[in-house]
């Protein structure tokens, strides 16, 4: 398995990657911002991006967005294809495109909002804290990017302060200092059950 950062060799996985990601959100009944192949190239020519490789099959991704001037930065599109899930890929991942992150955003919070609680156990992991969505970017272009989330009726009618998703921050001022204590998946499992009773309409 090789993890590289990636460049326009790598274009022709980007209709698997979209359409793996968009599979899996379906599978897990959670919302997705879904991006188009051709911003999938984009973020691979910008370097912007890491895949997983097994020879010349496509294993897993993620990518970097950019905002307020490259104040904030967000990991997002996380996925493993179903062939290579429960192998720890998405850890190998996740900290490849993170540490990428720190190297090329250097003063940039890092930030991500999710639904998923592997992705908040690996955010958590890496030293990111639970922070409420007035702590992120305020960019409106990242928050339009959730229109094509099934829940986005949640943040219209929370007036953007609140989500299924949980917002996550990694402040690099804070890195010297003694990280906060991890938290445990049950407690992210009840907050998930929380906003799913507050915020789902009845079917």
């Amino acid at each position: 398995m090789k993890l590289v950062i990636t460049d326009k060799s790598h274009h022709i996985y980007a209709q698997v990657i979209c359409a793996t990601i968009e599979s899996a959100a379906q599978v897990r009944g959670t919302g997705i911002a879904k991006r188009s192949p051709e911003y999938i190239c984009k973020k691979m020519d910008q370097g912007d991006a890491v895949i997983a490789l097994d020879g010349d099959k496509f294993a897993g991704f993620c990518y970097i967005e950019t905002w307020d001037h490259q104040r904030f930065v967000a990991n997002s599109g996380l996925i493993v294809h179903p062939d290579y899930r429960n192998q720890g890929l998405a850890k190998k991942i996740k900290q490849l495109v993170f540490d990428h992150s720190r190297t090329k955003y250097p003063k940039a919070k890092v930030f991500s909002i999710t639904t998923g609680l592997a992705v908040m156990k690996l955010n958590t992991d890496l030293g990111y804290k639970p922070v409420t969505f007035s702590e992120l970017t305020k960019e409106p272009s990242f928050w339009k990017g959730c229109q094509t989330c099934k829940n986005y009726d949640v943040l219209q009618r929370t007036e953007q302060s609140m989500c299924l998703c949980t917002g996550m921050l990694f402040d690099p001022k804070q890195q010297k200092k003694k990280r906060p204590k991890k938290i445990k998946t049950s407690t992210f499992k009840r907050l998930k059950s929380i906003k799913q009773t507050l915020f789902l309409k009845k079917q």
